[in-house]
């Protein structure tokens, strides 16, 4: 018999690009509005530490919806999450950063976590009062953010104990080659203070699903998108053995090891 000719998808592929995308950042847009805004607002009026909570395990459950539809829609992507990532509690993670998708992977991932966010952010009308509702923590100290950044700190320990974890991308922002550029100390001086551990995550190929630069999508497979936990530093024991540059040291060797 012979061979049947099957349409060229090649001219179709940024048309099914841009449906996709419309369609995910629907999600972003009426899915909140008619979906969780009415959580969000009943969980406004909960005292500061519930609705920190809340508003915690809601951004968390919204972005899992968001990945469980990019699954629906974009089946040439596959994702490989392991339960050992999936299980981490009470720690500061550390991660590479290669995508705006990382930040929201791994918020999905624990209902209860803190993470640092552009301090620009929080002055953004109605998202900004999320952020600081849900208890993030603002990346700059100076002015105003002071005192918000001495409190979250100050309760760091205690939501630490409690199970939560605080996610930190110490490169700053993304690597847009995927070398694993200088590291901030914070995430690092966080961890000793609360005598917590690092838990070391490497994650891959975001950036073939959301390119830099773009908000579109690409539906384009395959493509295995992995996050792994390469590494676990107890910084109860290197407080008293290792200054913190050896730390950074060691989790720079453990994330650039990751690219050879």
């Amino acid at each position: 018999m012979p061979a049947r000719d099957y349409p060229d998808r090649r001219g179709l592929q940024p048309i099914l690009d841009f449906a996709i995308t419309v369609l995910l950042w629907i999600y972003f847009t009426a899915g909140f509005v008619f979906f969780f805004s009415p959580f969000y607002i009943w969980a406004s009026f909960f005292s500061p530490d519930q609705r920190e909570k809340a508003f915690q395990r809601l951004n968390s459950r919204f972005y899992r919806g968001f990945f469980a539809l990019t699954r629906v829609l974009i089946p040439g992507h596959r994702w490989q999450i392991p339960p050992e990532v999936r299980d981490i509690r009470s720690a500061v993670i550390v991660c590479n950063h290669r995508s705006y998708l990382d930040s929201i992977l791994l918020i999905s991932l624990y209902d209860k976590h803190n993470t640092i966010v552009k301090s620009r952010l929080f002055d953004i009308p109605l998202f900004g009062s999320m952020l600081r509702w849900s208890g993030y923590i603002p990346s700059s100290s100076q002015g105003r953010f002071s005192e918000i950044m001495i409190q979250r700190i100050e309760k760091m320990p205690a939501f630490l104990a409690e199970g939560g974890n605080l996610i930190i991308f110490p490169e700053g922002t993304r690597s847009p080659d995927g070398r694993i550029g200088r590291l901030n100390k914070g995430a690092f001086k966080i961890a000793r203070s609360c005598r917590a551990p690092i838990k070391v995550l490497f994650v891959r190929n975001t950036e073939k699903m959301f390119r830099p630069g773009s908000f579109s999508f690409d539906t384009r497979g395959p493509n295995t998108i992995s996050l792994a936990l390469i590494g676990t530093i107890d910084s109860t024991t290197d407080r008293e053995t290792g200054l913190l540059s050896e730390v950074m040291e060691r989790v720079h060797a453990l994330l650039e090891s990751q690219n050879k």
